[in-house]
């Protein structure tokens, strides 16, 4: 069983943070990617680097997953995913993309889609719905 948790943005775990989440937005629809090894869809996203902060390694991501040129990221949550008895924590991050260019050639990234829900078919369906609502939430009634 998969356990996901939402803390404040600010909240800072005993642990490192591992992963860095972005709901991203462009011209009012959500941004959906598609890893070249899977048919799932997922939420932009990955680890955090050694030596960058989740906020680097947001922008990255999102840069790297969507090819992202111009955005602004806000952090609306910290959150843990407790799976198989191990707990991980990240950061959640919204972004309002302004401009993209084309997914670079180093991205495990096949394709992206962009839709104004969350799709059904899901890589990781036990966190991401969780996350999205996050979003959903902070869009609706700030923190």
């Amino acid at each position: 069983m998969t356990e996901v948790k939402l803390y404040d943005p600010l909240f800072i775990p005993d642990v490192e943070l591992t992963y860095s989440i972005i709901t991203a937005k462009f011209e009012n629809r959500w941004i959906f990617v598609r890893h070249q090894k899977r048919s799932t869809w997922e939420i932009a996203g990955g680890h955090i680097e050694k030596e960058e902060t989740s906020l680097e390694a947001a922008g990255r991501e999102l840069m790297e997953e969507t090819g992202a040129v111009k955005f602004n990221l806000d952090c609306i949550a910290t959150y843990s995913v407790k799976m198989d008895g191990e707990t991980r924590y990240g950061r959640l991050y919204l972004a309002e993309v302004f401009e993209l260019g084309p997914i670079p050639d180093i991205s495990e990234i096949a394709e992206i889609i962009f839709l104004d829900h969350l799709p059904e078919n899901l890589t990781h369906p036990d966190i991401q719905p969780q996350l999205f609502n996050r979003t959903i939430e902070y869009l609706k009634f700030g923190n």
